[in-house]
């Protein structure tokens, strides 16, 4: 089937490329309008949560008691009082039209609270709370967007937080850091790709291929938005993904493609056996990364599930366009492949062959030492593996807040300020809803509010509103809502026992928070379990064995450890907050485990499809499983390896992200793909397959007998001669029955 499609496509290859620019062009111009079609707020709510089910019944007749908006007052001359600076202000808060907003409060209507409340405790700063009419967090981005500037003073510095303007400012962010990514990220792959394929026109295929594919996720995007709603964060993960997964598949087929030609093949030969052999890695790593990202439509919340929609579309378009337009471009370049080529010491030959025969290489000794103790080489490498995944046993997951924007993001800085230097912190107010059988009982209501004032964190808790049934309790609360604290606090409020007769919701940032991580927590395993036991069916149709799968599935389950124990040590715990530019918070994203699981996941699969494609090739030459894992690493490493690097160079944009979460992901990923690429395949890979022997090709005779007759096991051998090789298939069958005889 892949060799059809490469041929198909070498053969067409003037439509396929004319068709390929236009639309590309096409994707500059109307597929970037994209960012327009995005909703504002990032969704990482559970709509079934007690928070969100207390909110919406605080849209109702009850009513909402929330600070949307925060606007910090300081005076741009050093040392000017509140007083001094306060008439500027008080005429900028007169003119803000009051469309759309429910309650404009400062010092001098200062509602519930005392006037005092809202300048700070050396008098040289003071603020205003703005409460939306709409909850939606995407209306709330726009009202904002339309009045920010009706809130400047005259001579006064003027900052925005509360969790719309916090929403609006990691929004502005999101468009610059995508900029900003690539025109780092691109330079160096263009450099890194020319170092390794030491001709500058091979070089350029993947770079080309990558950019069709990152324009034109912009189109598919833009499509997927008529049909669903799309959270505006996922824009930086889908697109720096897409570059990265095109560059990687283009990668492998280029690599193959040099290969044919160089051992004498024709060009259209070439471009056959390539598309036969690495497009159908090509295809099989995509389908396994598009079903982890699949895996994310488990999750209830609209950035986690929106994220997996996107993800599966933008993966399927890469390997998509890496299977048409590739091929078409292979055929165009033909030997030129090998055109302006790099003088570089320690080069290849003129051809590009290899300098030394495969049992002198490098991987191939390395593979041989691990295998020639495979049980010691084995424990010790899952032994580093677990140590490096230690610290994940003291972590505190967390939501995203006002943290993810750097130090000077104005929202972040509102937050700290008023922690710091005000009696009276508005951004820190939780509700409780009482929901009554029949009309609300004040005196039961106002006796819940004083079992809840000894709750540990709680400053204060007053009844604020009563409608039919229900009433409405505001408190205000001491703890970092990220800490763990606070986590103790929502538990001691939502264990206060209830007025009788009635039940309560409770809601907040806080309690926002308990609901995302628990939602997350519990969806988590049955993702993990999704992705596990489908890419172990994929596995299965790609080798025809059961035990290679089950291995495959352990062993990126310990690089996801590793990954995840780093991640706490790195961010949560403050190491190396220097170098990479963060302040840490004592906490992890809880939405960080489920994109990296889906993420990572894909790609070790991606990696491990690429490596046991070109040891199946060589066990079904040779029948020998050590020496056929030992000569399959070293054809595979160095592009593996190559592979690995690129794509670090790619998700590397998101270190230098101005957004936490983000770099956190960038981080993650960088740090999974390196453990993946080197400790994983290089090593623990040719350790477990010499201690599984020709077993890790096994498969009941029955199964043998199926994937025999219906599996994917297209290779270079059976492209070449037109029918499928049979050592491979004869031995797992005589391996089946002979474990059926009890031999």
């Amino acid at each position: 089937m892949f060799a059809a499609i490469g041929a198909f496509t070498a053969r067409r290859r003037k439509w396929v490329v004319i068709a390929a620019v236009v639309f590309t062009l096409f994707a500059g111009v109307w597929g970037t309008g994209v960012f327009g079609s995005f909703t504002g707020g990032a969704g990482f709510d559970d709509p079934a949560s007690e928070s969100v089910e207390a909110d919406k019944v605080l849209e109702g007749p009850l009513g909402r008691e929330s600070n949307d908006v925060i606007v910090l007052y300081e005076s741009k001359t050093a040392g000017q009082s509140a007083a001094e600076f306060g008439g500027a202000v008080r005429s900028a808060l007169d003119g803000v039209p009051r469309e759309g907003i429910t309650r404009l409060s400062s010092f001098w209507d200062p509602g519930a609270q005392g006037a005092d409340a809202y300048v700070s405790r050396d008098g040289t700063r003071m603020y205003a709370t703005v409460q939306f009419a709409d909850d939606n967090d995407q209306h709330q981005v726009e009202a904002l967007t339309k009045i920010k500037t009706e809130f400047e003073a005259e001579g006064v510095t003027a900052r925005f937080g509360g969790v719309a303007a916090m929403t609006e400012q990691v929004n502005a962010l999101t468009g610059s850091d995508i900029a900003r990514a690539e025109m780092l990220s691109i330079p160096i792959l263009l450099v890194l790709l020319v170092l390794i394929f030491r001709s500058a026109v091979a070089a350029l295929l993947p770079l080309a291929v990558g950019t069709f594919v990152a324009l034109g996720s912009f189109v598919v995007l833009r499509v997927l938005t008529m049909f669903t709603e799309i959270s505006s964060t996922v824009i930086n993960v889908i697109t720096i993904l897409g570059l990265g997964l095109a560059i990687d598949y283009a990668l492998f087929l280029v690599n193959r493609f040099r290969e044919e030609l160089h051992a004498g093949a024709d060009v259209d030969t070439a471009v056959r056996r390539a598309t036969a052999t690495a497009g159908r890695t090509v295809a099989f790593s995509g389908l396994a990364v598009a079903i982890s990202f699949a895996g994310l439509a488990l999750f209830p919340s609209r950035f986690l599930s929106s994220m997996g929609y996107a993800a599966v579309a933008v993966v399927s378009f890469a390997v998509v366009g890496s299977l048409t337009l590739l091929p078409a471009l292979l055929r165009y370049t033909g030997h030129r492949i090998d055109k302006w080529r790099v003088p570089l010491p320690g080069g290849r030959g003129s051809r590009g062959g290899a300098a030394k025969p495969l049992t002198q290489g490098r991987w191939y000794r390395t593979a041989h030492a691990v295998m020639r103790k495979p049980l010691l080489s084995s424990l010790a490498i899952v032994a580093v593996l677990v140590g490096l995944g230690a610290p994940l046993l003291g972590v505190n997951w967390a939501r995203p807040g006002e943290w993810v924007l750097p130090s000077n993001g104005d929202a972040k800085v509102v937050s700290k300020t008023l922690a710091a230097d005000f009696d009276t912190n508005p951004g820190r107010t939780m509700t409780s809803v009482v929901r009554f059988g029949g009309p609300a009982d004040r005196s039961a209501v106002e006796a819940y509010a004083d079992r809840l004032e000894g709750v540990a964190g709680v400053t204060s808790a007053t009844p604020t509103a009563f409608a039919g049934n229900d009433a409405r309790v505001t408190l205000r609360y001491a703890p970092d809502p990220m800490s763990r604290a606070a986590v103790d606090l929502v538990h001691g409020v939502r264990d206060t026992a209830a007025p009788q007769g009635a039940k309560t919701l409770v809601t907040g940032m806080p309690a926002s928070r308990v609901d995302i991580v628990d939602m997350i927590g519990g969806r988590l395993p049955w993702m993990a379990l999704f992705v596990a036991v489908v890419s172990f069916l994929v596995l299965f149709l790609a080798f025809g064995s059961l035990l290679l799968p089950l291995k495959s599935v352990i062993l990126n389950l310990l690089s996801l450890l590793a990954t995840f124990g780093a991640i706490k040590w790195i961010f949560q715990d403050g190491h190396l907050s220097g170098l990479l530019g963060f302040e840490p918070i004592g906490a992890v994203d809880a939405n960080f485990p489920v994109l990296v699981v889906a993420i990572a996941f894909g790609l070790a699969m991606d990696y491990e499809v690429f490596l046991l494609s070109r040891v199946r090739e060589e066990w079904e030459a040779s029948g020998d499983p050590v020496e056929s894992m030992a000569i399959g690493l070293q054809r595979t490493a160095k592009i593996i390896t190559s592979a690995a690097l690129l794509l670090v160079v790619v998700v590397g944009g998101f270190m230098t992200s101005s957004i936490l979460f983000m770099k956190m992901i960038g981080v993650g990923l960088v740090i999974a793909v390196v453990i993946d690429a080197t400790v994983v395949r290089g090593l623990l890979v040719p350790a477990t397959m010499a201690l599984m022997g020709k077993w890790a090709w096994w498969a009941p005779a029955p199964l043998a007998r199926w994937w025999s007759r219906y599996g994917f096991r297209e290779s270079a051998a059976e492209e070449r001669t037109g029918a499928a090789p049979q050592v491979g298939a004869a031995r797992a069958a005589d391996t089946a029955h002979a474990a059926e005889a009890g031999r």
